[in-house]
């Protein structure tokens, strides 16, 4: 387990030993911004649909958590959180309709290897049909404090990310 100790405390902690160590707004910090403590490892998306943020299970964390994941080489965080919403969901958007919100900087689990996340936040009027997949099993259009389908741990680190996207 990560001794935490010896830095601020987290503004979060969640399951899998996930802790949120900082989130730097983006009116402080550029989309383009690189860090010289840990890599820009991840995307996230906090995509509304009628006032419901769209959540997807994930199989193997057993884990109600935002879309998102790792950023290939080469690839802008912009680019993976548009990936990554298609991969994990099947909705579709534009780069350009993404906001950029701001950076996490995250400890991850029993390793507690620190990454770097870029946040973008959407608007759908269009939300697409979901399929199973081999990473999410269901999503869930869920309003604010809502229980989630077939129970099961959420992350909380993303509940509180979602949060900071609210308008």
């Amino acid at each position: 387990m990560t001794d935490y100790r010896h830095q601020p405390q987290p503004l979060v902690t969640g399951p899998r030993n996930m802790a949120l160590l900082a989130f730097h707004d983006a009116r402080d910090q550029p989309e383009d911004s690189a860090f010289d403590d840990a890599p820009m490892g991840y995307a996230l998306v906090v995509l509304w649909h009628e006032g419901k943020v769209l959540m997807v299970y994930e199989r193997e964390r057993e884990c109600w958590e935002l879309p998102g994941g790792g950023i290939e080489p080469g690839e802008s965080p912009r680019a993976a959180a548009v990936r990554e919403l298609w991969e994990e969901t099947g909705q579709l958007l534009e780069p350009g309709e993404l906001r950029f919100v701001g950076h996490t900087r995250t400890a991850l689990g029993t390793t507690g290897r620190v990454l770097y996340g870029g946040v973008f936040t959407a608007h759908t009027d269009r939300p697409r049909t979901f399929a199973p997949n081999n990473e999410v099993s269901a999503v869930h259009w869920r309003a604010d404090g809502e229980p989630l389908p077939g129970g099961g741990m959420v992350q909380t680190v993303d509940e509180y990310i979602v949060d900071l996207c609210r308008d």
